[in-house]
């Protein structure tokens, strides 16, 4: 099941005596436990029906006392172990109850708890009993991360749920600036729409003014300059970074221009060029930039761009290297003009 499918089961009152959420993408995972924490129950029964714990400071016997409890003047209780992946879950090799407790009990949970554990960054072992037990009679949900092509539609998709608009060229711009960190992506919209009425489209100018994106300096429009080779332009907007060094960090920038001129690389590979969009995995909007950028740079040159890349991120990183940022920056924009 996905999370929004689980949280739908959730709100329709469709529980499972326990929840094993796990995997390398946090946000997925608080998504789903918020809603359990903090809507589940009502506010009157979570003071008597609801214990949080964290597995640094817990240990499966406390674990299971707590899940053992009948609710108190409600149906169910809520037992919840945030940071699932600290505790010590203990032994997991003996089939002999009076030997592993938490397998008994997980084998036959009580109806009226939902025990849940958010096991997060990283993937619970499948080869584990405990896994197989909760299987077979909770639920378990592995939160993966999202490829890159992906971001630019869950954003669309997590600013309608708002009850707002968002152009393709915005959400693209977004997910270039911002990565595919989910919780920082959503913290981000969160925060622009605070400015923007309900109802109204998110545009570029409300990005550029309140995510800290420049409208004239930003990667993106340093990527346009580079195509269009227009050297002013390009050490216009390397000035204006090395002035700028918090909102224009030079790990980002680098990041952003390997993801472009990857994409590049992968355009000039193809044989189909009407299907650039999806295997570039960008908006048909934005695949004319890269056909420009692919006659700007033949493939030779885009191999040795995306080589100067890897250098200067080395570079960068102290890596032979004792320049800062701006004269990092410069260098490298030379090498990829010229």
């Amino acid at each position: 099941m996905t999370a929004p499918e689980i949280l739908k089961d959730l709100r329709n009152r469709k529980f499972k005596p326990m929840y094993l959420l796990h995997g390398d993408e946090p946000y997925f995972i608080d998504q789903v436990s918020n809603y359990i924490e903090h809507d589940l129950l009502p506010p009157a029964e979570r003071g008597f029906n609801q214990t949080i714990l964290y597995g640094k400071d817990t240990d499966v016997m406390t674990v299971l006392n707590a899940a053992k409890r009948y609710p108190m003047m409600a149906d169910y209780q809520v037992v919840m172990v945030k940071e699932a992946q600290d505790m010590k879950w203990g032994k997991d090799d003996d089939d002999k109850k009076s030997i592993n407790p938490l397998l008994a009990y997980l084998e036959n949970p009580l109806p009226s708890t939902i025990l849940v554990f958010c096991y997060k960054y990283g993937k619970f072992d499948k080869r584990k009993k405990t896994y197989k037990a909760i299987d077979k009679t909770g639920l378990i949900f592995e939160s993966n991360p999202m490829y890159d092509n992906k971001i630019p539609g869950w954003i669309e998709g997590y600013v309608t749920d708002k009850q707002y608009k968002l152009s393709s060229q915005a959400s693209a711009m977004l997910a270039e600036y911002l990565g595919n960190d989910l919780s920082k992506i959503a913290n981000e919209l969160d925060k622009l729409m605070l400015n923007v009425e309900k109802g109204q489209e998110i545009t570029l100018k409300h990005i550029q003014d309140n995510i800290g994106i420049s409208k004239e300096y930003n990667v993106f429009e340093l990527q346009t300059a580079l195509v269009r080779k227009d050297a002013y332009k390009v050490n216009q907007i390397i000035n204006y970074f090395e002035a700028n060094p918090k909102s224009n960090p030079i790990v980002l920038v680098l990041g952003n221009l390997n993801n472009y001129f990857t994409k590049v690389l992968i355009y000039h590979y193809l044989k189909d060029k009407s299907q650039a969009a999806k295997e570039l995995g960008v908006n048909p909007y934005f695949v004319k930039d890269y056909e420009a950028a692919a006659r700007s740079f033949d493939y030779g040159k885009t191999m040795k761009i995306i080589s100067y890349l890897r250098e200067y991120d080395l570079k960068s990183k102290g890596v032979e290297s004792t320049a800062g940022p701006g004269e990092l920056m410069k260098e490298l924009m030379f090498k990829i003009l010229h």
